[in-house]
Order: C-alpha cells, then sequence, then structure tokens
C-alpha cells in the first residue's frame, strides 16, 4: 500500500526491516527539507493503515528518530520534527531574490476578447458558463463532474481555525498585502506540497491566486504579451480550463490522448510551445501519464516548450499509488497550479501557482495589477488548517466517503449496463462510460439531453472534446449518496438500452 505523504510505497521495502526502512525515508526527508522543523507527523496509527503495516513498526520508527532528536512530541500536541539546534521554527526551502513589485502597477493588459479562432466553437456546443447551471435548476440528481461534496466542508474545523487566526491577527494582517499571498501560507503551502506532492518549492517561488481559472487566466495573459499566441490542450480535456486560456487569447491546439495520456509525439508536432497537462490524473479520461510519456514531455519541455500542470483531483486516489507532480523533475519549464476546489470547495476560490524563476515577475505583476491579492483572511485560515494537520484530516475522512461513492456506482454501472466500458476507477471524483458493447447513437448530446429528461445531469463526453470520437458520458459521484448514485445508474442504464435498441444495425452485446 502507499501513502500520500511523502509518497512513500510500503512495496518499495524490504520484506523484513521495516520499522529501518521507514525511519531511513523520513531521516531523509528530515535532511533534504521536505520535512522542515515544526512540520506536523502522521499519528503512528494512520500511517500505518496508509501503508498497510501494523501500528507497532511505525511507532519504533517514530522512535528511533526521537532518539536521534530529529523529532519530539508530547501529549495532545502530536509528533513534530524537532528544531533545528541553536535555531527556531524555520520554513522550508531555499531563498529567493524575486523582488514584489511596488508603487503604480505596469500598464494593464490588453482588454480580453475571444480570439479569432472561434473558440468556443459555433457547433452547437453549450456554452460552459451559462448551461450547467440552467440544466440544475431542473435535475434531480446532478452528476455533472467536477462538483465536490460541499456538504462535508468542515465548518467545525474552519471556524476553529478562524478564531484562532483572528485571536492573533494584526491590523496590518487584514491589510493590503504581498500580491504573491500571505507569507505563513506560502511557508505552510511549500511544507505541505512538499509532504503530499513531491514538490521542491520555496514559499517565495509561491503565487496564491483565486484558483486554478486565476492561474490559468494569468499565465495567459504573460504568455500572449511574450508573442505567443498557440497552446497544446489535451483531447478529451478540460473544456472550462480551454475556454480560459482561449479567452485571455491562446488558441487552442487539441493533442489526442489515449489509454497511456498525452501523445507526446503529436505535441511535438503541433508546433506548440506551451501545453497545458493533467497528468496525475487526466481529466475526463482518468489516465494516468505513463513514465515513459512522462519523460518525452519532460524532454520536450526541456527543448524549449513550457508545460502548464494542473495537478487536478490530486487528493482523491483509491486503488493505485500517488502520483508525484512533474513539477519537481523540471521546476524551470514547468508551472504548476493547483487549489482547494475539491479539497474544500470551488467557492473558497483558494488556489496556488507556482511557475518557472523566468515568468515569476511578470506574474506577480499581472496579479497585482488583476486584484492586489487574494483575500487576506481565507488564506490565514488556510494556512492554520495545515499547520494544525486539520486539511489532511479533513481529506483523508473525504476520500474514504468517496470511495464507498465511487464502489456504489461502479457496482451499479456493472449490474445494470454491463457492456459499457468504465475509465477512470482508480482516483478522482467522476467516471468516463463509454459504449463499445452497444450500438449507441453517435451524438452523446441527445443522449445526455434524453437521460436529462429523465431525471439525471450528465456531461456528454463531446463537450470535452475537440475532434469527433466515440460517445460517452462523464459522470461526477462525489456530491450524492449512494442509494441516489445506484437510482440514477439504473435510469442512465434504461436511455441507454432503450436507445441502443432503436440504433440502426444493432448488435448485441459482445
Amino acid at each position: 500500500m502507499d501513502s500520500d505523504f511523502l509518497q512513500l510505497r510500503a512495496a518499495l521495502a524490504p520484506p523484513r526491516g521495516m520499522a529501518t526502512w521507514l525511519a531511513g525515508e523520513l531521516r531523509a526527508a528530515i535532511a533534504d527539507g521536505r520535512l522542515p522543523p515544526g512540520t506536523a507527523l502522521p499519528a503512528t496509527r494512520a500511517l500505518a493503515a496508509d501503508l498497510g503495516l501494523s501500528r507497532g513498526v511505525v511507532v519504533e520508527a517514530y522512535q528511533r528518530l526521537r532518539d536521534e532528536a530529529l523529532i519530539s512530541g508530547r501529549p495532545g500536541a502530536g509528533t513534530r520534527v524537532a528544531p533545528l539546534p541553536g535555531a527556531g521554527v524555520t520554513p522550508a526551502g531555499r531563498a529567493s531574490a524575486t523582488a514584489v513589485p511596488s508603487g503604480v502597477p505596469p500598464p494593464g493588459m490588453p482588454p480580453p476578447g475571444v480570439p479569432a479562432s472561434g473558440w468556443p466553437p459555433a457547433d452547437g456546443r453549450p456554452d460552459f458558463g451559462q448551461l450547467p447551471l440552467r440544466w440544475r435548476s431542473r435535475s434531480g440528481i446532478d452528476m455533472s463532474p467536477g462538483v465536490p461534496d460541499l456538504s462535508a466542508f468542515p465548518r467545525a474545523a474552519w471556524l476553529r481555525a478562524e478564531r484562532a487566526v483572528l485571536a492573533r491577527a494584526s491590523a496590518a494582517d487584514l491589510g493590503y498585502g504581498d500580491p504573491r499571498g500571505s507569507d505563513r501560507l506560502r511557508t505552510e503551502l511549500a511544507g505541505w506540497l512538499a509532504r503530499t506532492r513531491g514538490l521542491r518549492a520555496a514559499p517565495d517561488d509561491i503565487i496564491v491566486v483565486n484558483g486554478v481559472a486565476q492561474a490559468l487566466a494569468l499565465l495567459a495573459r504573460v504568455l500572449v504579451s511574450r508573442g505567443t499566441d498557440r497552446v497544446a490542450v489535451e483531447d478529451p480535456g478540460s473544456s472550462g480550463a480551454t475556454g480560459e486560456l482561449a479567452y485571455w487569447g491562446l488558441t487552442p491546439v487539441p493533442v489526442a490522448v489515449d489509454e497511456h495520456g498525452l501523445r507526446v509525439d503529436r505535441l511535438a508536432a503541433s508546433a506548440a510551445g506551451v501545453a497545458l497537462v493533467t497528468p496525475a490524473h487526466q481529466f475526463p479520461t482518468g489516465v494516468v501519464l505513463a513514465p515513459h510519456r512522462r519523460g518525452e514531455l519532460l524532454a520536450w519541455a526541456a527543448a524549449g516548450g513550457l508545460v502548464i500542470e494542473d495537478d487536478y483531483d490530486a487528493e482523491y486516489r483509491y486503488d493505485r499509488a500517488p502520483v508525484p507532480a512533474l513539477h519537481a523533475s523540471a521546476p524551470d519549464r514547468i508551472a504548476y497550479a493547483g487549489s482547494t476546489s475539491k479539497a474544500l470547495a470551488p467557492g473558497m476560490r483558494l488556489g496556488w501557482l507556482i511557475p518557472p524563476p523566468e515568468l515569476r515577475p511578470d506574474l506577480i505583476a499581472a496579479k497585482h495589477a488583476s486584484d492586489l491579492g487574494s483575500p487576506a483572511l481565507p488564506q490565514m485560515v488556510l494556512a492554520q488548517m495545515i499547520a494544525n494537520g486539520e486539511l489532511e484530516r479533513h481529506i483523508r475522512l473525504v476520500r474514504g466517503r468517496q470511495r464507498h461513492r465511487r464502489d456504489a456506482l461502479l457496482a451499479a454501472l456493472r449490474e445494470h449496463l454491463p457492456q459499457a466500458r468504465v475509465q477512470g476507477v482508480a482516483a478522482g471524483l467522476h467516471l468516463l462510460v463509454t459504449f463499445p458493447g452497444l450500438t449507441c447513437p453517435a451524438d452523446d448530446t441527445d443522449l445526455a439531453s434524453e437521460i436529462h429528461r429523465a431525471g439525471v445531469l450528465v456531461h456528454p463526453l463531446s463537450w470535452h472534446r475537440h475532434d469527433p470520437g466515440p460517445p460517452g458520458l462523464v459522470l461526477g459521484y462525489a456530491a450524492h449518496t449512494p442509494d441516489q448514485l445506484r437510482d440514477a445508474a439504473r435510469r442512465i442504464a434504461a436511455i441507454v438500452r432503450r436507445d441502443a435498441g432503436r440504433a440502426p444495425h444493432a448488435r448485441s452485446p459482445r
């Protein structure tokens, strides 16, 4: 088994000496700065459960590090990395010479407009800014992808953290601050991303943004101002992310995705110098970028390309090992973006961007010109939740709930629609369903409309395609109970089977 914490993989440990292996991994992380002084370690019981080990193994590993004065703890306070001798708790990472813009911001960017490429295409596709909300008002079960379980938002933990923050916040903390974001949040994010995603970033490398959407908008504005006019995007891929980049002046160039992820050979032939990818959990297929493709993509970036890494759904994995972020392999060629939209709620509008150093000053200036900086209080509260371990506890709790819901929907689809192919099962908050064993109508938008009339809102796969391809449905499951998901699967299956029976030259399921 595996853990998000430090990307630990118990399968790589020797069959004997598990405590020695675990202590060595933790010792190395302390030495290289991934676990800076003051970092809270997982509870022994929780880490043992993640790794499939006995709790005694973890207890022994922790005790060895205590004996070496590398960690310390007391009842009720948990276990933390010990301060360096003669020093207080210090932030992780290296120093940065990046200057913060001051005074009047630079001249503004040109007013936004839809580029001549014509995106979004006038081919009957919906307006993604409006249609989902309009449909949702008439949907019994909304299975739109990308919608987390908003009822699970940790209200009590957030309130506790907010009270703690307000009790000690100074007046200056609530004023105009660093456009890069709260220093404390950037410090906590640097440690958290190192522990959970394998990143090596200093606080000064991070720009706090209002979600991944703003990260993409800032990148597009800076790139267009530097003469870039094309961006390669995954096909199928996120129509929302593609539309965001296009709105700010970049022409999307579709590059096919297969069972191994992005076709990097086609990326090289696209003539695009920038590529938007979701390597850890591709949307909407759910595939992980295969190791050989990761190598090819990194080689493409090293030859002068820029990768925008959208770390989509990285928090939620169920049946596979954690996939480290690409950024650590080429920080000078990768702009990494993530957010709390799936971990907490999209309405929080909290995210982060870690760009290549060469782009950072322009991006900070663009952020400053856009909004003078993200809201201060939510940043301080999120920093508090990371520091006290509440965010990781919340993600762990929600991950178990989402696994249960995924299992219910998957079992119901296999029962009522066994001819369908279901992808993206191992992680995330949605499934992709295609129909290789049925003759379904080629237009999956009509199929989705019929399913909607039956009381279930789903996304047709064609909404997220550029080039034509087989029909499919994208089903989000995070926001519904297992019983609701089983009911939705029955309704979807009934419509699919009925339409397959009507289709010309219908054949028996394989």
